[in-house]
């Protein structure tokens, strides 16, 4: 893969990240739960960070993104800017 397109929820803490992840796995929509929680001003896109290629976020989410395949959702991820819940929406 040369790039993704990617979702996510930022969180403070990981108990609230694995709520998040509850949420979303038992059928509340992904944007509406990064609209309620998240703490990126990609909230208001529903968490949407549009495509990147690697290089351009930080290491640890970059490599969860790359590992995963368009569809999933993984995480919680631990970086500096706190915890992450990701959605692969789209892949090259």
């Amino acid at each position: 893969m040369k790039k993704v397109n990617a979702s996510h929820i930022l969180v403070k803490t990981e108990q609230e990240a694995k709520v998040a992840l509850y949420d979303v796995k038992n059928g509340k929509s992904f944007g509406d739960v990064a609209k309620a929680v998240s703490l990126c001003p990609s909230k208001r896109n529903g968490g949407s960070l549009g495509w990147f290629g690697r290089g351009q976020m930080v290491k640890e989410f970059e490599d969860a993104c790359f590992k995963a395949k368009k569809g999933d959702i993984i995480g919680p991820v631990k970086t500096q800017f706190g915890y992450h819940i990701m959605r692969i929406d789209d892949a090259e």
